[in-house]
């Protein structure tokens, strides 16, 4: 087995995230090297990864370091390890599937296979929308439809589903992550409409309210391609400076004004409402 890691500077973090997941859908892992620089890891056997020369001009303009690995063949054994349950907002319990329930029984348990498509609980950006999602709940707002873009894993829309939104949608331009999301959906009990969609050529279908836990250059590509505004827009995958970017984007088209801000480390989240949504969460 093979690990390679490419480390970049926290600017240019969101830009290479977004590189690295069209090599790799499934997920990278992320790891903190320093207070200015981030490390993201693929896993593969040799000849699975992408050559260097690839994987240096999918990253653009940033400036990485490139290193390559072996590891022990009994890597896909001892991986599970890294994933344990995470408790968000004192409501939602996501685990994988080795791991039992949690204990307290007022927990909604999510099962999520980390095998098979990005977003465990784990990462600060699925944390964040999930809170949100939560808070939503809490203030009487887990109505109507929901469509979760992007949704990997489908962990956002099945929180969603056992939040009390329905129906439940969810879209991503990787096969691969249409089918581990139906396939989690159903080792929850939860019914989401799953089906491959590619944003930057199809049309989202409408939603009341919309999950997007994305990157900040397919995030701007939401807004500009809209074409129904949700009363509420949760916006994950963001570095903190580029909050104010994406929430002028999605005023300017859609007339959307700001609810709330969450943060995580250098990870940012946005809660965003239409003009006639009157509810307010407390900023943050």
């Amino acid at each position: 087995m093979i690990r390679l890691a490419v480390r970049v500077a926290r600017a240019d973090a969101a830009g290479a995230l977004a590189a690295l997941l069209a090599f790799s859908p499934a997920g990278v892992e992320e790891v903190d090297s320093d207070e200015d620089t981030l490390e993201y890891v693929l896993y593969g056997a040799p000849g699975e990864l992408p050559s260097l020369h690839a994987l240096s001009a999918g990253v653009g303009d940033a400036i990485v370091e490139v290193s390559t690995t072996e590891i022990a063949d009994d890597w896909s054994t001892r991986w599970r390890s890294f994933h344990v349950p995470v408790t968000v907002a004192g409501t939602l319990y996501v685990r994988p599937p080795w791991h039992e329930r949690a204990s307290d029984p007022r927990l909604l348990d999510i099962v999520i296979d980390p095998g098979q498509a990005f977003g465990t609980g784990a990462h600060a950006t699925t944390r964040l929308c999930l809170g949100l999602l939560v808070e939503l709940a809490a203030g009487g707002e887990a109505r109507g439809p929901i469509l979760d873009v992007g949704t990997g894993s489908g962990v956002l829309a099945i929180a969603a589903a056992k939040l009390g939104f329905a129906p439940v949608s969810a879209v991503d331009h990787d096969p691969e992550a249409v089918s581990a999301a139906r396939e989690n959906a159903t080792a929850n009990g939860v019914c989401i409409e799953c089906s491959q969609l590619d944003l930057r050529r199809d049309e989202l279908p409408p939603a009341a309210t919309l999950t997007a836990n994305l990157v900040r250059p397919l995030l701007l590509e939401l807004a500009e391609r809209l074409r129904h505004a949700p009363a509420l827009l949760v916006a994950c995958g963001l570095l903190s400076d580029q909050l104010d970017e994406v929430a002028a984007a999605f005023a300017e088209r859609h007339g959307m004004r700001e609810r709330a801000r969450r943060h995580d480390g250098e990870w940012s989240a946005l809660a965003l409402e239409g003009a006639r949504h009157g509810r307010i969460l407390s900023g943050g």
